[in-house]
Order: C-alpha cells, then structure tokens, then sequence
C-alpha cells in the first residue's frame, strides 16, 4: 500500500518561508509524476507543483519564482520551498503521486497559514 506523508506546515508572515516535505512510502521514479496541491476553504484543489519521474518541473503561474519542488531520490522525499510567501498561500497543502497506470495517491494534507 502506498503512503504518502506530508510535514513541515505551520504559521508563518507574509514573506516568510516554509518547507514541506512528502515521504513516499516506495520508489518515487515508480511514480509518473509526485507533486503538491493545495485546497483553501471554499476554493477547489489546485495544483502547486510538480516533478515528474524524469525530472521535468511545473509551476502554477501564482507561485513561480517563489516556490520550488525537488526531491531526494535516495530518501524517496519531494519538497516543496516555498518563499515570499502571502496570506493567499493560505491552504492545506497535499502531496500527490500518479503511477503510470494511472493510480492515484494523497497524502493526508499539512495546513500552511501566512498571516498578513
């Protein structure tokens, strides 16, 4: 059964930085991609970031330039750095795996809070 596990949420100001982490319980370069989403009261879950099995990266435009995913293949660990950050970012944050056959896993969600 895959796992994933997220950590490193918490309270931070505007402008502050913050840096999650997501342990895969299993190879990560099993998975087709692992990224990071994020769901803010009221709002749908939308896609942060994320790194596909051969390395290629995507941003959503609102956080480029400000957040970065990268992984350590050897811990089966994807990061996400997220710096500058504003109230906005404001979310639960969740990690997200796709196997090539298209299995889908979510971790249980790290709240992020940026107070203005």
């Amino acid at each position: 059964q895959v796992q994933l596990v997220e950590s490193g949420g918490g309270l931070v100001q505007a402008g502050g930085s913050l840096r999650l982490s997501c342990a895969v319980s299993g190879n990560i370069f099993a998975f087709s991609f692992t990224g990071w989403y994020r769901q803010a009261p009221g709002n749908q879950r939308e896609l942060v970031a994320i790194i596909t099995n051969i390395g290629s990266i995507n941003y959503a435009d609102s956080v480029k330039g400000r957040f970065t995913i990268s992984r350590n293949s050897a811990k089966n660990i994807v990061y996400l750095q997220m710096s500058s950050l504003k109230p906005e970012d404001t979310a639960v944050y969740y990690c997200h795996s796709k196997s090539p056959l298209g299995d889908e896993y979510w971790g249980q969600g790290t709240q992020v809070t940026v107070s203005s």
